[in-house]
C-alpha cells in the first residue's frame, strides 16, 4: 500500500505546477519609422476586441496587453490562440484608413517570424511588374 500512497502524492504534486505564461508579440517597428500608425491605438482596440470566455472587452486578468516601443504583447496563462491575434491585427488595419476609401491593409501584410512573434511588414511592390509593354 505504501506505494499507492505515493503515486496519489506524486499525482497531486504534479498537479499543483503553474501553467507557463504565453506570450504572442506584434512587432510594428518598420512601419511604426513612417508614423503610419500608432501602437497605444492598437492596444486599445486589442483591449476592446479581445474575447475571454466568450465576452469581449473583459479581460478579468486573464489576458494582458502591454507596450514596449513598437512591440505589443498579449500574454496569458489560459490557452490563447496565436492566429487569433494575428486575425484582430489585419481588423485593425483594415480599419485604419489612409485615406477615405483606402486601408492600411491593402499596403500592409502580417508574416509571422518565429513562433512566439508577428511582424508587420510592407508588401513587396514592383513598379515594372505591374505595367505591360509592348
Amino acid at each position: 500500500m505504501p506505494s499507492a500512497v505515493t503515486r496519489k502524492q506524486k499525482a497531486k504534486a504534479t498537479s499543483n505546477k503553474k501553467a507557463p505564461v504565453k506570450r504572442i508579440t506584434v512587432d510594428f517597428s518598420k512601419v511604426v519609422e513612417d508614423s503610419l500608425i500608432d501602437v497605444a491605438s492598437f492596444q486599445r482596440f486589442l483591449h476592446e476586441r479581445i474575447k475571454v470566455n466568450g465576452k469581449t472587452g473583459q479581460l478579468a486578468g486573464v489576458v494582458k496587453v502591454s507596450v514596449t516601443g513598437s512591440k505589443v504583447t498579449v500574454s496569458t496563462k489560459q490557452h490563447f490562440s496565436k492566429r487569433y491575434v494575428k486575425y484582430l491585427t489585419k481588423k485593425f488595419l483594415k480599419r485604419t484608413k489612409v485615406s477615405k476609401d483606402i486601408s492600411l491593409r491593402e499596403y500592409l501584410r502580417v508574416v509571422a517570424s518565429n513562433p512566439t512573434t508577428y511582424e508587420v511588414r510592407y508588401f513587396n511592390m514592383q513598379e515594372g511588374d505591374e505595367e505591360d509593354e509592348d
